[in-house]
């Protein structure tokens, strides 16, 4: 998503030669992160070194293959407005009440983001099913909804569950950067279904706002306003919705469902201290855990059995076998 704003960072650049500028600066922004980016890929540099990275394959690559190996079916759903949204259903060797709907990044899709996780809940015993964002990988949708819309989505995958197994699966909602962020805005709806016991959400963001907020003024050094401003009321004309109809700090903060919160402490795209902020605002049940050495979305495959033990340790309060 840096790489993205780049553009849009350039055009407001000028914002001080006046409104026209700004106007101009904040619709470059909108057209080059909001719109579906099919053909757009993070940059892995601005989640972790390039060198880690290649060791993360490692890891990565041989779970990937060994997910696909097992027994799972392609499943779909309609979205409260209509859209067709997709996901993967992978069901454990044994027959299990137990399942895991994974959700995941900016710009990804939930069998790259989320194949290493399911290959060990799959191994613990657990059903996945890892669902495409809208806008994103199978799933319809021409708006990225950055978690405000998608905490609808995640609601809606959860009523799949429940209507398909008749309330008698414990479910645990699992998030990773926008994917996170989802899932602890979901906690915040009044619907949210008791038949969910745990929420686990990596390096989340606070709000969509907060997170460019944070970019403009880290990389670009341009304030907040008028920016963020113009491009909120585009987004909310264009795309449905504004950049601060959903926090996760106000979601979390009714919330009483338990929540586990991840974040890497070398995470240099969402500030580690959003994941901290919404620790402090949850006043449910709660677990924090800061992976030393870890950029963004890299905890799991900076320190497998640390973040694999806590993982068991918290849901195991929860979920029972």
């Amino acid at each position: 998503m840096h790489a993205l704003l780049v553009t849009a960072a350039a055009a407001g650049g000028v914002i001080l030669a006046g409104a026209a500028a700004a106007t101009v600066g904040a619709a470059t922004l909108f057209r080059k992160v909001i719109p579906r980016q099919d053909g757009v890929k993070v940059d892995l540099n601005e989640m972790a070194d390039m060198k880690k990275w290649e060791e993360y394959k490692k890891i990565i690559h041989p779970n990937k293959e060994w997910l696909m190996q097992q027994n799972h079916e392609h499943v779909t759903i309609h979205a409260r407005d209509g859209l067709t949204l997709h996901g993967d259903y992978f069901t454990a060797a044994t027959p299990s009440d137990k399942l895991v709907i994974g959700f995941h990044g900016y710009t990804s899709c939930a069998l790259s983001d989320c194949s290493s996780i399911a290959s060990f809940f799959l191994k613990q015993g657990y059903d996945c099913l890892l669902v495409d964002h809208r806008a994103h990988g199978n799933s319809e949708g021409n708006y990225i909804g950055f978690g405000v819309l998608d905490r609808y989505d995640c609601l809606s995958w959860v009523d799949y569950v429940n209507k398909r197994f008749e309330h008698k699966k414990q479910i645990v909602l699992y998030g990773v950067s926008m994917g996170g962020a989802t899932v602890l805005m979901a906690m915040g709806l009044p619907t949210f279904p008791d038949t969910v016991k745990a929420v686990i959400a990596d390096c989340a963001f606070t709000s969509p706002y907060d997170v460019f907020a944070h970019i403009l003024k880290r990389d670009y050094k341009l304030p907040e306003f008028p920016i963020m401003n113009i491009n909120n009321r585009i987004c909310r004309k264009k795309a449905g919705y504004g950049f601060q109809d959903c926090s996760t700090l106000t979601a979390v903060k009714t919330a009483k469902c338990p929540v586990l919160f991840i974040h890497g402490k070398e995470d240099n795209f969402v500030p580690t201290r959003m994941s901290e902020e919404n620790y402090r605002a949850c006043t449910g049940p709660k677990a924090l855990l800061l992976v030393e050495h870890a950029g963004h979305g890299a905890s799991y495959y900076e320190n497998v059995s640390l973040y694999e033990k806590t993982v068991t340790d918290f849901i195991h309060q929860y979920v029972f076998v």
